[in-house]
């Protein structure tokens, strides 16, 4: 079952200040990997290639960070279209997320996952028929397929 990655997950897997959330961020996406299970979204890819390269300190080379987003090209990153947006403009009115974390379910949902990785949102939560999962507090051998 594919697991729809929050972009939060994947600019800790590369901060190398947080230095056990870096380590269980990696452990996730390297499982993640491995069963070919990880699902993302352009959104999740832009706001991933912006946080790494200007926000970080120290931050990735520009070039390293576009290998990244090459490589994760691979997860068939979900884009924008009309019906993607009415679906998070109804789970910011329904649950009362913000528009970029309705946005997020919202293609987690369209990509046919079960479970969103982030901790953006509150662990456990189900919203528009994802669950959301907590990295730092769930390994991933807990996913239930």
């Amino acid at each position: 079952m594919p697991i729809f990655v929050d972009t939060n997950v994947l600019v800790y897997a590369r901060d190398s200040t947080e230095g056990s959330k870096q380590q269980l961020a990696g452990r996730w996406i390297d499982w993640l990997w491995r069963r070919r299970s990880g699902r993302l979204s352009v959104q999740v890819l832009h706001e991933y290639y912006v946080t790494v390269t200007r926000n970080l300190q120290p931050g990735l080379p520009a070039d390293e960070a576009r290998r990244d987003v090459g490589d994760l090209l691979r997860w068939n990153p979900l884009a924008l279209d009309e019906r993607l947006l009415e679906s998070a403009w109804a789970l910011e009115d329904q649950h009362g997320l913000s528009f970029w974390d309705a946005l997020i379910v919202a293609a987690a949902a369209r990509s046919g996952c079960a479970h969103l990785l982030t901790e953006d949102l509150a662990d456990g939560r189900h919203l528009g028929g994802v669950e959301v999962v907590n990295p730092f507090l769930h390994q991933p051998q807990e996913i239930q397929d």
